[in-house]
């Protein structure tokens, strides 16, 4: 018996590590300029590549990608066969770039549920299926009882935010009663799921930004206080940042529009990119189209896998079958 144990404790100290499908708590990531971090944001390349996003772009969940990491390599083929015969919408036994695109967007959608909806059962305290401001406050800051110090640098950041939270949580509370349920939660936390928390999230910068109230950003508004302090290297980033990335129509303002999509990255620019990606790594003939094949020869590229014979079964696949 002891041997068998130190066999097993050997296998599984042998076996490379696992990705790191790690949630983050709170409201969505803010960047250091205070938009929300891209989906992708740790995504990186070469030795930094992180292969969990991809993973949890096909499979649309993160709780699922981890079972396909504990998978043997065979059935990780399996189960994702069953995934690609659902991606496959005109049945000609390959993925088109659309069919990809459309696929992604969809696992984007599940991901942001998924994510909700753990969250919202962590800050739903009394577990009447809402959530109350005073909960998600004791969830996300957990200020507690203390005096509060304003002054503190550090502390008026986190209370910038939570302020910003509660202006977007009454604006996500459209029936008025004071509480989140489960829809008003999702778009709460992910605003960029829901067109009608759009032009709130635009209101809360320019309350927060517009200094001289003309519905727009200059590059100062745009900078406020980050720009404090600052040297030149830093602030001529900034600035191609604005005119190059951010000033679309080239007016040295950023204009609603704009301003959504520099808080709020687009999905749909993600789901593009990770197309890209996806096809550089598997699309061996370079014809614009991935086979079965072609897709579980590279399987590890897409869902992951561990050789080890254990893991449990995936579920909920079903959930694929429509929408799309």
């Amino acid at each position: 018996m002891f041997l068998l144990v130190n066999v097993v404790l050997l296998l599984k100290t042998c076996q490379p590590a696992a990705h790191s499908h790690t949630q983050k708590k709170g409201h969505a990531e803010r960047a250091e300029d205070g938009a929300f971090s891209p989906r992708d944001h740790n995504h990186g390349a070469g030795d930094e590549h992180d292969n969990s996003f991809d993973h949890e772009a096909i499979l649309g969940s993160r709780k699922e990608a981890e079972e396909f990491d504990e998978l043997a390599p065979e059935e990780a083929k399996q189960r994702l066969q069953v995934l690609l015969n659902k991606m496959d919408r005109n049945l000609d036994k390959g993925i088109d770039r659309q069919e990809m695109y459309a696929w992604i967007l969809r696992s984007f959608k599940s991901l942001s549920q998924e994510d909700s909806d753990d969250r919202f059962e962590d800050a739903d305290d009394n577990d009447d299926g809402k959530v109350s401001w005073e909960e998600y406050k004791a969830e996300e800051y957990d200020f507690g009882d203390q005096d509060l110090d304003s002054s503190d640098p550090e502390l008026e950041e986190e209370l910038k935010l939570m302020e910003e939270d509660r202006f977007l949580f009454l604006a996500a509370d459209t029936n008025g009663d004071g509480t989140l349920d489960k829809a008003e939660f999702l778009a709460f936390s992910h605003p960029e799921e829901d067109e009608n928390m759009k032009p709130h999230v635009v209101a809360q910068v320019l309350k927060s930004k517009d200094k001289d109230g003309d519905g727009s950003l200059s590059f100062q508004e745009y900078l406020g206080a980050r720009g404090e302090g600052k040297d030149k290297e830093w602030l001529l980033t900034e600035k191609d940042r604005f005119d190059n990335d951010l000033d679309g129509n080239g007016d040295h303002l950023l204009n609603e529009a704009e301003i959504m999509a520099w808080i709020v990255p687009s999905n749909n620019d993600i789901a593009e990119e990770e197309v890209n990606h996806l096809f550089a790594g598997a699309d061996a003939d370079l014809d614009g189209r991935l086979t079965f094949a072609e897709v579980l020869d590279n399987h590890e590229l897409f869902v992951g896998s561990e050789v080890t014979d254990y893991g449990d079964h995936l579920h909920n696949l079903d959930r694929f079958q429509d929408e799309l």
